[in-house]
């Protein structure tokens, strides 16, 4: 009489567990945060900057209003486009070429002669910026397998994004107490360029 050798039908692999992050993850989500608070900071950073703006530039009404508000329109509009084209060419290839953008926006939204120069190289801000912020919470997703990390890493981002929008008025009050009007956005050209040298390799 032989014995059965073969495994039980119900018999089961054992299911991997999911790598917990470690410093190498925690860094690149620190990394990951100064974008999200710069994009964030840009929504509300002219709050006080527009009368020096208007005094300096003699925008119309109308360009005022786009001034404030361009920004915040594409960079809202963009948002999915641009989460999809990640899907694409890779989040962290994307990453890197909206920072790069957003710095050279930057530059030209500070040292911009006249209202018109200011809207285009602010319209090109939100374009840059809706290219990081999917960007990085797709990179978290993947630095991030343990469920329970994730969700955490999840509400650091979350937090960042709160805390730049508010952060904004008070960091262009303390620029604008000091230096001229472009300064608001010249804050944003070091932080980034720090961003490309330090950019979390995972795609």
């Amino acid at each position: 009489m032989t014995t059965d050798q073969t495994p039980h039908a119900n018999h089961q692999a054992p299911t991997a567990v999911p790598l917990r992050a470690g410093r190498k993850e925690w860094t690149g989500l620190a990394v990951l945060l100064l974008p999200l608070l710069l994009v964030s900071m840009d929504v509300s950073v002219l709050y006080f900057a527009v009368p020096f703006i208007a005094k300096d530039l003699e925008p119309t009404s109308t360009q005022q209003l786009w001034i404030f508000d361009v920004y915040g329109f594409v960079l809202a509009g963009l948002l999915i486009t641009m989460g999809s084209l990640g899907d694409r060419i890779g989040r962290r290839r994307l990453l890197l070429i909206g920072a790069a953008a957003f710095s050279l926006a930057s530059l030209g939204a500070a040292y911009s002669h006249t209202a018109g120069q200011l809207i285009a190289a602010r319209a090109v801000q939100g374009i840059a910026g809706a290219t990081l912020m999917p960007s990085t919470l797709a990179l978290i997703r993947n630095m991030f397998h343990d469920e329970k990390q994730r969700r955490t890493a999840i509400t650091v981002w979350t937090g960042g994004v709160m805390s730049g929008i508010a952060l904004g008025p008070v960091l262009s009050g303390i620029l604008l107490n000091h230096f001229w009007w472009g300064s608001v956005f010249l804050i944003n050209v070091p932080f980034m360029v720090l961003l490309l040298a330090l950019a979390p390799r995972r795609n």
